[in-house]
């Protein structure tokens, strides 16, 4: 597996520095508004990473974090207000219910674009004592200053500061703009916040060494991905806007705070623009997942959508070409239900292992997707292959896609004799409280590869996915 590292600028190879377990950090969501589909093709990247690793046989664990606290309005200059906060000033819940609102919602949205849940999800909130203990660090490093109950970092003391974004002191002292007031507690205005004093009004707010505060946003993601990955782990991943000041910051810190490098591989995606323009709140052009469901869109055909551009180039978005994704899925989906009944080859032939070896070569080539998927068209069409083997291939290849490729196939399984007797068994089994006897046939049902679920009326089963 090879990837683009945005601090090297050059595709690497993945090699676990534990030598067994692929170990991958993203930056998650802001859990103060909706996450749009913008988002989620960010956050679809660490999915399909972990996806592809697991494709090639590697262990992985990956870490999603939850931002619900220190996110400002103004992420330059640590001025301006928490956004969680006016969250609820907007909805008049408290802080922990628009997380926890937001949250929900978030992972909904990306189940429903078949990213598969990260093996964590820590909040910010819950590590305010880790983030502390890595405060302390960087002050008795030398790292970092307190102020009147503000902590900051000072950026001088770490000289390769900028080497990920390009923006090094020297350039962004010249394009400082005079305009905009720089705290005069700061000893350089490139120097940014690790702990905020908060203030008469601040509901946020937790006891530290400097008195009540909340944290900066950056020092987040150092304390959660080191407390659940170790102080060396492989990839991070997150969004081109995340470069600078997110991950730029972060690595000072870090790499302050431990005296090494943390991080092996930093993985950027590329924005998604609709009219040429950064989807964003704050230009209003906005599209939820669920907007596209509303649509008669299945939101599989946007992930579909996003393998035809590479991950860290922009993306242009257009209805018309989502649904042109959308029937294309529905056609796959119908094709594999066509195959189904196809008898499965024991191997596969010489022409289907040259598309499976170039279909996992596009996947380990830094994500190549959009030859990926010209693999893919070749084997629905591809002559001579035989039914039963162009369905095993593609039903292999689903787990690095993840586009539920035998939906139709499930949903039009029937089950036969002796899975209906078993359920029939079952079924008696519990009426008469023998609990031993349905748990014995339960997992001979999963033992034949079916899911087995209880409902009102009596047990049903269905292929697993």
């Amino acid at each position: 597996m090879r990837l683009y590292d945005s601090l090297t600028r050059e595709v690497r190879e993945v090699v676990p520095v534990d030598g067994r377990t692929v170990k991958i950090y993203s930056c998650g969501p802001t859990v103060y508004r909706y996450i749009h589909i913008g988002n989620m093709r960010s956050f679809m990247l660490g999915d399909l990473i972990r996806r592809a690793l697991r494709f090639e046989g590697h262990p992985v664990r990956w870490v999603m974090n939850i931002t619900d606290v220190g996110h400002m309005t103004d992420e330059v200059t640590d001025s301006g207000r928490d956004k969680m906060e006016l969250a609820e000033a907007d909805e008049g819940l408290s802080a922990a219910e628009i997380a926890q609102k937001y949250t929900e919602a978030f992972l909904h949205d990306a189940d429903l674009v078949g990213i598969q849940r990260a093996d964590l999800y820590p909040r910010a909130t819950e590590h305010i004592p880790e983030m502390i203990a890595i405060i302390q660090r960087l002050l008795e490093r030398g790292h970092a200053y307190e102020v009147d109950g503000t902590v900051y970092y000072d950026v001088t003391t770490f000289p390769e500061y900028g080497k990920l974004s390009g923006n090094t002191l020297d350039q962004l002292r010249a394009g400082h703009r005079q305009e905009v007031a720089t705290d005069p507690n700061k000893r350089h205005p490139e120097d940014f916040a690790l702990w905020k004093k908060a203030g008469p009004n601040r509901l946020l707010k937790w006891p530290s060494p400097w008195g009540e505060g909340f944290p900066g946003w950056h020092i987040e993601c150092s304390a959660m991905s080191m407390k659940h990955l170790g102080e060396r782990f492989d990839i991070h991943t997150g969004g081109n806007d995340n470069k600078f000041p997110h991950h730029e910051d972060e690595i000072a810190q870090s790499e302050g705070a431990v005296g090494h490098p943390v991080v092996s591989i930093w993985v950027h995606g590329g924005f998604l623009q609709m009219g040429g323009q950064k989807m964003a709140k704050s230009a209003r052009n906005i599209t939820r997942v669920t907007d596209l469901a509303e649509q008669g869109i299945d939101p599989l055909a946007y992930r579909l959508l996003c393998f035809g551009t590479r991950y860290r180039s922009e993306m242009d978005f257009s209805w018309e070409a989502l649904e042109g994704q959308n029937r294309r899925l529905t056609d796959l989906r119908r094709r594999m239900a066509e195959w189904s009944a196809a008898p499965r080859p024991e191997r596969l032939s010489p022409a289907g292992t040259e598309l499976d070896r170039r279909f996992r070569e596009a996947v380990s080539d830094d994500l190549d997707m959009p030859q990926a998927l010209v693999v893919v068209n070749e084997t629905v069409g591809a002559a001579g292959l035989a039914p039963g083997e162009r369905y095993a291939l593609l039903a292999s290849w689903d787990a690095v896609l993840g586009l539920d490729l035998e939906r139709d196939v499930r949903e039009r399984w029937e089950p036969g004799p002796e899975v209906l007797e078993l359920v029939r068994r079952r079924d008696r089994a519990r009426s008469a409280k023998d609990w031993t006897a349905a748990d014995e046939i339960r997992s001979r049902l999963q033992a034949m590869d079916l899911e087995v679920m209880d409902t009102p009326e009596g047990t049903k089963v269905r292929p697993r996915r």
